[in-house]
């Protein structure tokens, strides 16, 4: 049955079902392997697009914008200094004005609350395009990588290494959607919060997957099939990088690492890389990684995403 997500919000994974995910992953392949085909239909012709921007970005800008010229729309950015959400103006009542323009607001920004608000006071579909509690594009894009290399979700077993992060929360919620098994292994006192592993955990119990933390990185990585890290320090937290270099050594992907892995484990990174930190520079090069598929997929499951929340298709 065709997944309807026609004036929809995505502000974390959890707002996705697991059909849901696999028709976001399907229409992504559908676009990229035949991105002649989406530019001659131009589903979102006329279609705009507001970008609001707290923190910078390279992957989350680009691929938005190339997306909606891709797809025969347009696409408009808002630096942090545009609108200055909460100071200048509330969020209220941006998101009202902002949807008397556009067809759909993609957010980045600190506080979830922030792209909370939005979705509740817009009255067009909201996208997180980044918040400090999640990353949905990213783990769309991240499942899009994978699905790619392997063919399927269950029965697969992921791997995290590093901070429990946005990153982490966002991966937590959508393996436990499409039944995948995952492990974050995290420095004590760096775990993800308890209360988001056992939400995650009440979902997985829907799909079969099982979902665990640790604090030994090689016991999460044993036989893992995917083995994913993230800067141990994100925007925000620049007085912490070196306090947190220190804690987080050993929790680096690199070859060692990946010996307890399978052979063909699939490497993921996010970016950008702080190399020498989370993963060497070698490993990040290996014919396993997958980085840069990752970061082209960006576009291609965002692409999906503002096809299906608008109903262009």
């Amino acid at each position: 049955m065709p997944v309807q997500l026609k004036g929809r919000n995505l502000l974390s994974m959890r707002d996705l079902t697991g059909d849901e995910i696999h028709a976001v992953v399907a229409l992504a392949e559908r676009f990229k392997a035949d991105r002649a085909a989406i530019e001659r239909q131009a589903p979102l012709k006329n279609k705009t697009l507001v970008m609001i921007f707290q923190k910078p970005s390279l992957r989350t800008r680009v691929s938005f914008e190339a997306g909606m010229t891709r797809l025969g729309g347009h696409a408009i950015y808002l630096a942090p200094a545009d609108i200055r959400l909460g100071k200048r103006e509330t969020t209220e009542d941006v998101a009202l004005v902002l949807s008397r323009y556009a067809d759909i607001i993609m957010a980045r920004t600190f506080g979830h609350d922030i792209v909370e608000d939005l979705a509740r006071f817009a009255t067009v579909p909201v996208i997180n395009g980044l918040s400090d509690f999640e990353h949905p594009c990213q783990i769309l894009a991240d499942f899009l990588a994978i699905y790619e290399r392997r063919g399927r979700f269950r029965g697969l077993r992921g791997c995290y290494v590093g901070d429990g992060n946005n990153v982490c929360n966002s991966l937590l919620f959508g393996c436990a959607r499409v039944g995948m098994d995952f492990t974050a292994a995290s420095p004590p006192g760096f775990e993800p919060r308890p209360a988001v592993v056992r939400e995650a955990q009440a979902l997985a119990r829907e799909s079969g997957a099982t979902l665990r933390v640790t604090d030994d990185p090689r016991e999460a990585a044993r036989d893992a099939d995917w083995v994913y890290t993230d800067v141990w320090a994100s925007m925000g937290q620049e007085a912490e990088a070196e306090m947190r270099r220190a804690r987080f050594r050993g929790f680096q992907i690199n070859a060692e690492l990946m010996r307890h892995a399978k052979r063909d484990a699939i490497i993921l990174h996010c970016l950008p890389a702080h190399y020498g930190e989370e993963i060497d520079y070698e490993t990040s090069r290996t014919p396993n990684s997958a980085i840069f598929d990752q970061a082209e997929d960006r576009l291609h499951a965002q692409n999906a995403l503002l096809v299906l929340l608008t109903g262009a298709l």
